[in-house]
């Protein structure tokens, strides 16, 4: 029974829909996973053929074992993957251990960690100016020698969640950065940059064999209501043909500084004055409904293809259709317990809309955006011009309506 091994999964986006694919492809999906949760069985992973709980997911030899123990099951294990950090690397390097797809095992650990990544790329234009500030360090004495370089950007080097990632514009401000960080990550180092001012686009990316795909440019929508939240992608991102050559330049100097050989990985970055920015690299590729933004632009299933090289085939990416694609998240401006949503079925109505998904459950507590994870809709829509596909994703997002009882 040919068989793919999942470690760890979100309830939704790119890591969840990676399970469907997988079981479409004709697979057996394993699922190893650190929720205790999804043992029962309204657990909402039905694509998943066999769920195993594990305690810890990073104790690398009780996940090779149980690996050992599925083929000795007769499962025929053909990959092991995962689409979340911190697994990614790790999953990669398991693979490489028990004889599967050689992925680039050293490049992706170099990207968990934002420190090493703006160390390895220091010598590159795309590097903004940066520090750390180590864990021992004097808070005063730190704060007083780059207090002429505000504002800036503090977050630690392992997390990817923007509640973590603080903009600071004071010695104050900077303080009280430093304080809640430690608290949340203590004895972690903390990645301190300077805060740049421009459009932001994504770039997904894969590699194989040391061929370079830049599958899809992506812009993004950013919202700040004290922490940096996307609520907007539009795709193809309108850039002119000077500044996508030197994106390219820009990706290409990224891959070969980091060493990627296979693998995939997005990067998110700024136009400053004309000139790119590397504001971050997570190697793995988007999250949330990125996939989904990606196949209506392109006919592409990256996610699909992404499977396929840890598979140890070459990916197909080749594009079958060409529209452009507007992707809106909904947040809400207050806390409550959810009633209700109601909408998504006029949301659907509208021409042009391929997709809406409602996240949060009756009974939830939903609060203003702080994080990603306060992002409770997304509506999906496509059409043959960029202002088309997000006029008619605001019309279709105006239907979707929270009630909330107070709390």
């Amino acid at each position: 029974m040919k068989t793919i091994v999942f470690i760890g999964s979100n309830e939704f986006g790119t890591s969840k829909e990676a399970l469907t694919i997988a079981k479409q492809m004709g697979y057996f999906v394993v699922l190893l996973t650190d929720k205790s949760k999804l043992m029962t069985n309204n657990h909402g992973f039905s694509e998943v053929n066999q769920i195993i709980f594990m305690k810890n997911l990073m104790d690398e030899q009780q996940v090779i074992d149980r690996i050992t123990k599925l083929k000795e099951e007769g499962k025929h294990i053909c990959a092991c993957l995962s689409f979340i950090d911190p697994f990614v690397s790790y999953a990669a390097r398991i693979s490489k251990s028990v004889g599967l797809a050689q992925i680039s095992v050293n490049s992706l650990y170099l990207m968990e960690d934002k420190i090493k990544v703006r160390e390895k790329l220091a010598n590159l234009p795309i590097t903004p100016f940066y520090t750390a500030f180590h864990f021992g360090d004097s808070p005063k004495v730190f704060e007083m020698k780059y207090k002429e370089h505000f504002p800036l950007i503090v977050k630690p080097p392992i997390s990817n969640g923007s509640k973590d990632v603080l903009f600071v514009n004071s010695i104050e401000m900077l303080e009280d950065a430093l304080i809640l960080l430690q608290k949340k990550h203590p004895k972690s180092s903390l990645l301190i940059e300077e805060y740049l001012l421009g459009p932001q686009f994504l770039a997904e990316i894969v590699v194989y064999n040391n061929k370079i795909t830049v599958v899809g440019i992506i812009a993004q929508e950013v919202i700040y209501n004290g922490r940096f939240i996307v609520i907007g992608y539009k795709f193809p991102a309108r850039v002119n043909t000077d500044d996508y050559k030197n994106l390219c330049q820009s990706i290409s100097s990224i891959v070969e500084q980091t060493g990627l050989t296979n693998g995939s990985c997005h990067v998110e970055m700024k136009l400053v004055q004309g000139e790119w920015k590397l504001i971050e690299i997570n190697p793995r590729m988007s999250g949330g409904v990125m996939n989904r933004i990606i196949e209506e632009g392109t006919g592409i299933n990256l996610v699909k293809e992404i499977i396929k090289m840890y598979l140890g085939e070459e990916p197909t990416l080749i594009e079958t259709r060409k529209q452009y694609v507007y992707a809106r998240y909904l947040t809400i401006g207050s806390r409550g317990k959810l009633l209700k949503v109601t909408g998504k079925e006029l949301a659907l109505m509208h021409d042009g809309v391929k997709y809406v998904y409602i996240k949060p459950l009756k009974g939830k507590i939903l609060s203003n955006p702080y994080s990603m994870g306060n992002r409770y809709a997304c509506i999906i829509a496509a059409s043959e011009s960029e202002e088309k596909a997000e006029a008619i994703a605001l019309a279709a997002a105006k239907e979707i309506k929270f009630y909330l009882a107070p709390i």
